[in-house]
């Protein structure tokens, strides 16, 4: 089955950026709308962004204005592009399919995102 790779964490200043990458080992054309998790030490995975096929974005919690998803279903990648960073952005990040559901993948192994002065 297709598989999910998260990249692109790592250790970031307050008001800094980092740029999330995950691809897929197979065509993601089916899956309408994807999304990046994220789940913080010791907190449940929440939802933090989700595109679909078409383009349609939807953001959640406090990440609106300072981070921006997209997709590229040429190269079967899904990205976050996560601007002024703050402390609570720490968190593992993943993604996934949300629709169809049917379609959810297991999780991978997620990327460590670390917001730190």
């Amino acid at each position: 089955q297709v598989q999910l790779v998260e990249s692109g964490g790592g250790l970031a200043q307050p008001g800094g950026s980092l740029r999330l990458s995950c691809v897929a080992s197979g065509d993601i054309f089916r899956f309408n709308v994807m999304g990046w998790y994220r789940q913080a030490p010791g907190k449940e995975r929440e939802l933090v962004a989700s595109v679909s096929k078409s383009g349609i974005i939807n953001y959640y919690g406090n990440v609106t204005g300072r981070f921006t998803i997209s997709r590229d279903d040429v190269r079967n990648a899904i990205y976050l592009q996560m601007n002024n960073l703050k402390p609570d952005d720490t968190a593992i990040y993943y993604c996934n399919v949300l629709s169809p559901w049917a379609l959810r993948l297991d999780w991978g192994q997620g990327t460590q995102v670390a917001v730190s002065s």
